[in-house]
């Protein structure tokens, strides 16, 4: 389980195969090369088409239907993306610089530290202009937090047992001044406006999270929300990974890069959460 993404920056695969179509593909790909691995390290050489395993779509409270796959169809229902691979090559959407790069996940479950990390790049009042604009957007835009809080809530994973969704039962939170921000509050921001971030949303997710230069006068906050092109051009993108950062944290510095990169394209980033 993972929130995919997906930056809507049209190209010759998304419109032979579409966005849904290449996402599921990948997905089917990753998961055959992981079975495979599986049965490898059992000792189990037999080939592809006689190799199944049993898989189920879970939400909290649902454990899904199992339904048994068979590794070799998802190998050859996947096998069309080599076709189009060539396309991704020079594509100004290819964050990671492999084939369909457009393309990324954050695994479920968030960890306590991704959530520490998120909460700790909000602004403070010593960042005004930005910690203003936070503060009306979480009043006026009614970010409770409560459509994240509600799965946590609910969250104990397929089985009743291991958290499926949050390490944290409880979201952290973090004072900012006068503004206490919950953990459930910067996951409903960024994650809960709806199926698309489009380009304005985009740039100001990005100020709040420090991916972007917040040294900037009043009306350069319009400009990161408006479509001139010179203007994001000249901004760069200014996150990296510490040496504490996990896989989640990582997961998510790729997230806030797919953002720019579909911010700075004036495209809208796709996300199934």
């Amino acid at each position: 389980m993972a929130i995919d993404y997906i930056i809507e920056y049209d190209c010759a695969p998304k419109q032979a195969l579409t966005a849904e179509g290449i996402r599921e593909r990948l997905k089917e790909r990753a998961r055959a090369d992981e079975v495979i691995q599986w049965f490898r390290a059992a000792g189990d050489t037999r080939e592809p088409a006689q190799m199944g395993f049993e898989f189920s779509t879970s939400t909290p409270g649902d454990p899904g239907d199992k339904q048994l796959i068979v590794v070799q169809d998802l190998i050859d229902h996947a096998s069309v993306l080599d076709k189009y691979a060539d396309h991704c090559s020079n594509c100004p959407a290819n964050r990671s610089s492999k084939p369909y790069g457009c393309m990324g996940s954050i695994d479920y479950p968030i960890t306590a530290r991704a959530e520490t990390w998120l909460l700790e790049r909000l602004p403070v009042p010593d960042e005004p202009l930005v910690w203003l604009l936070l503060r009306q957007g979480i009043q006026k835009l009614g970010y409770d937090g409560e459509s994240v809080r509600v799965l946590r809530e609910a969250d104990g994973g397929p089985d009743g047992g291991e958290r499926a969704y949050f390490e944290l039962p409880i979201a952290p939170e973090r004072r900012l001044g006068e503004l206490r921000v919950s953990g459930d509050q910067a996951l409903e921001m960024i994650f809960g406006v709806g199926e698309r971030i489009i380009p304005n949303h985009a740039g100001i997710l990005l100020l709040f999270v420090g991916a972007i230069d917040r040294d900037i006068e009043a009306e350069e906050i319009q400009d990161i929300s408006s479509f001139d092109g010179r203007v994001r051009k000249r901004i760069a993108f200014e996150m990296a990974a510490d040496a504490g950062a996990d896989d989640c944290v990582r997961a998510l510095i790729a997230f806030f890069q797919a953002l720019y990169i579909a911010w700075d394209l004036n495209v809208a980033l796709y996300i199934d959460a």
